[in-house]
């Protein structure tokens, strides 16, 4: 017969989330308002029933071998409460399978105002043998990407070829990773979606292109030579994410490994360890003799299960691309890491601005593969064009409709590219985009020539206070303005501010494509004072001198209603009427000032090219000499 849930309830004085509790304890298959049954089941959960209420205080554990998820299960409370009880309160690091201590499990069932009584479980009784199937649009728990990050030489790829029994390092040129890798490793503990990047650039870029593929970042730090410059960009890329950070302290089998000095470097960072009091987990390891990786592995599931990370493998196909380029002999190919959904051979999909029918998928041993669920990364054939990593991955109801859509969002970025561009963060105006944009946060990333000086700026500048917006500075470091420096500003809507240091040539067309503010400077004050004064909205114009050309003076000509003009030649670029110039005789600066007029042959002109001769007037000034060199330029905003 059908019941009711709801009526059921009601009738036996308890509630529904209790009735379903004893259906799911007896096996009874059933949805969320009502379950089949004939007498002998409605007996068997009336005294399910009654146990329960009998036992409302006391929860029943195996003696010996009861777990955080058994804990869990008898308290009615999620995993992740559990473990955070267990943690904060009984100070024990745990996964879900480890076996607790009968005081420990005692205290955190105390916390929860419950009692633990020690006994075998029950035989389990007869019941139906209808199971709850899942259904369509139910989350299902998956696999955590974990993304490993840290310095050059530290060991990243190292420890990975440990986990996973491959030999991937004797396969990069240099024992140095040049691409990112995507492996899925079933271990005994659990499944982990492992992502292997050259550095934390890789990381940001697909950040900057709003594709937040990690839930968890590894940093690795070689025991033996400490945080590096690398290590701590990683850290500030890994902080920017808003992801879970775990530090693996690698090569501790080496003779001069100091595991506790990385710990107290960490805490300059703002990563404090367990150890002192903070929630950062640190895990000794070798990736040599594979000390230590055992309880890393155990600490990526526990902070997993305290994420509660889950997926829908029925839901519409969703994921971004890791990885593409275009091999010979196969077209197009793809590293694609599902979000959500099942991605099939066969499937239509659009991948960002290309598309295509998927021909092959493989895993990253090379093994064929006939469909893939969320956190698994597949390679993938048959697209029409190379996709941009970072590029979001949905599906398309036939081979036209994804041809439309990519068509059609190719004619939006023509469009787009012909407007103006999307409009970044800048000091000038700082305070009207916070008014607009309720922007709470002034991002910067600091650059300077010494480590004394970047902690001067940094320090300086966090004391920076405004009623509407906060000073953040999320990364500094010392050295020249990098490519790197860039995509992080991209990512964090953040201005780079260089203080005696000068920003690389690549880094400096990276900020054109990105539309990132460089600013630099040689006087602290001033950085300080431009900072104050854009967060109050009284910055001033800045403005640079832009070189234009220059000029000699190889005659002097006195003229009777003129006056004495500078016949000149131009030496170089070009020398333009009203500019600014610099007159100098013998390396001495004899005049500062301004072109009044410029004139060629008999003809008043605009500009002179270099070449040409010329007759100079000055802006109130007649003291010039044959050889005198004239340097022109003029004032540009910058700001």
């Amino acid at each position: 017969m059908q019941v009711q849930v709801a009526e059921f309830a009601k009738q036996h004085g308890v509630t529904a989330t209790a009735v379903i509790s004893v259906l799911d304890d007896l096996g009874v298959g059933h949805d969320e308002s009502s379950f089949e049954a004939d007498k002998d089941i409605v007996d068997l959960i009336v005294e399910g029933l009654s146990e329960a209420a009998a036992s409302e205080d006391t929860i029943h554990l195996a003696p010996g071998k009861s777990t955080p998820r058994d804990l869990a299960a008898a308290l009615g409370k999620p995993d992740k409460e559990v473990l955070t009880a267990l943690i904060k309160q009984a100070r024990v690091m745990a996964t879900l399978t480890t076996t607790l201590k009968p005081e420990v499990a005692e205290k955190v069932a105390e916390l929860f105002g419950k009692t633990v009584k020690w006994e075998e479980p029950k035989a389990p009784k007869a019941a139906s043998p209808n199971r709850k199937v899942a259904k369509a649009g139910q989350k299902e728990k998956r696999p955590p990407v974990v993304t490993i990050l840290g310095h050059v030489d530290h060991g990243k790829t190292s420890l990975l070829d440990y986990i996973r029994k491959t030999n991937v390092v004797s396969k990069e040129h240099g024992g140095i990773t040049q691409h990112i890798g995507a492996y899925q490793v079933n271990l005994p503990e659990g499944v982990i979606t492992f992502l292997d990047t050259p550095g934390h650039a890789a990381f940001t870029a697909m950040r900057a292109r709003g594709a937040q593929v990690t839930d968890i970042a590894i940093l690795v730090v070689a025991a033996d030579d400490g945080i590096m410059p690398q290590t701590i960009e990683a850290i500030s890329h890994a902080k920017n994410a808003e992801v879970p950070i775990i530090v693996a302290v690698n090569k501790i089998d080496k003779p001069d490994a100091n595991v506790e000095r990385i710990k107290q470097q960490l805490t300059q960072h703002e990563l404090i360890p367990e150890e002192y009091g903070g929630q950062v987990i640190v895990c000794p390891v070798s990736a040599h003799t594979g000390e230590g990786v055992p309880h890393l592995l155990e600490m990526i599931l526990l902070q997993a299960e305290v994420m509660e990370l889950q997926a829908d493998s029925r839901a519409p196909l969703a994921g971004v691309v890791i990885e593409a380029q275009l091999e010979k002999g196969r077209g197009p190919v793809a590293t694609i890491l599902i979000d959500d959904g099942t991605l099939k051979v066969g499937d239509i999909i659009v991948v960002g601005n290309t598309w295509g029918k998927v021909k092959a998928m493989t895993d990253w041993q090379g093994q064929r593969m006939q469909q893939a669920g969320p956190s698994t990364p597949v390679e993938v054939l048959g697209l029409s064009d190379v996709p941009g990593a970072g590029d979001r991955v949905e599906p398309a109801k036939d081979e036209r409709s994804g041809r439309d859509l990519v068509d059609d969002r190719l004619q939006a970025e023509r469009a787009k590219a012909m407007t103006s561009p999307k409009r970044r963060v800048s000091l000038k105006d700082i305070r009207k985009i916070g008014e607009e944009d309720e922007i709470k946060d002034l991002n910067l990333i600091v650059k300077a020539d010494v480590q004394g000086s970047v902690e001067a700026v940094r320090g300086l500048l966090e004391k920076v206070e405004s009623d509407e917006v906060n000073v953040k500075v999320i990364h500094a470091g010392v050295g020249t303005i990098t490519e790197s420096d860039i995509l992080l500003a991209s990512a964090a809507n953040a201005i780079v501010v260089g203080f005696n240091i000068k920003p690389e040539a690549g880094a400096k067309a990276e900020a054109e494509r990105h539309k990132v503010e460089i600013r630099t400077y040689t006087i602290i004050y001033e950085l300080i004072e431009d900072i104050e004064n854009a967060v109050k909205g009284m910055l001033e114009p800045k403005f640079e001198e832009e070189f234009l050309g220059t000029a000699e003076v190889r005659a002097v000509f006195k003229l009777t209603k003129a006056g004495k003009v500078a016949g000149s030649h131009c030496t170089d670029g070009r020398v333009v009427r009203n500019a600014s110039v610099r007159v100098t005789r013998n390396r001495e600066l004899v005049y500062e000032g301004k072109i009044a007029s410029l004139r060629n042959v008999k003809e008043d002109v605009r500009e002179i090219i270099a070449g040409q001769d010329c007759g100079i007037k000055f802006d109130g000034w007649e003291d010039f000499k044959e050889g005198d060199s004239i340097e022109a330029y003029e004032l540009v905003q910058v700001n």
